[in-house]
């Protein structure tokens, strides 16, 4: 039996697969789902998971090589809410563009985590290393 680390299989499968320039998206209670793409919805109610819950689990066993948030993601937010962001992924900064271009990115990722969090614009694409 598991004991520690990511206990969900399904969410293990999924990282599992997650290599070398593959990207996937850890997305909001609203993000629309995608059909071309596996989606793992996770969330359990309003706030439960967050993104960043998603990121803290997997910041010390998964290399980011990049990280991409909607520009509208600075407006709509706190910075403590960003920083919060930065802090999950250490070194890797995020790189913000329009969430029309963001959304474009989705169809080309390995697949959707969708969570329980109402942050505005608080999905983000995550390249592996």
């Amino acid at each position: 039996m598991i004991h520690e680390g990511i206990l969900n299989p399904a969410l293990a499968e999924l990282l599992c697969r997650f290599r070398h320039t593959n990207t996937i998206v850890i997305a909001d209670k609203g993000f629309p789902y995608w059909p071309e793409i596996q989606t793992l919805d996770l969330s359990v109610t309003v706030g439960l998971p967050t993104v960043r819950q998603i990121l803290e689990v997997m910041r010390d066993r998964y290399s980011i090589g990049k990280a991409w948030m909607a520009e509208e993601s600075k407006s709509a937010n706190p910075p403590s809410v960003l920083q919060s962001y930065q802090a999950s992924l250490g070194n890797t900064q995020i790189q913000f563009e329009p969430h029309t271009d963001f959304k474009k990115r989705v169809p080309h990722t390995i697949g959707l985590i969708r969570t329980g969090d109402a942050t505005q614009y608080g999905n983000i694409i995550l390249e592996s290393a």
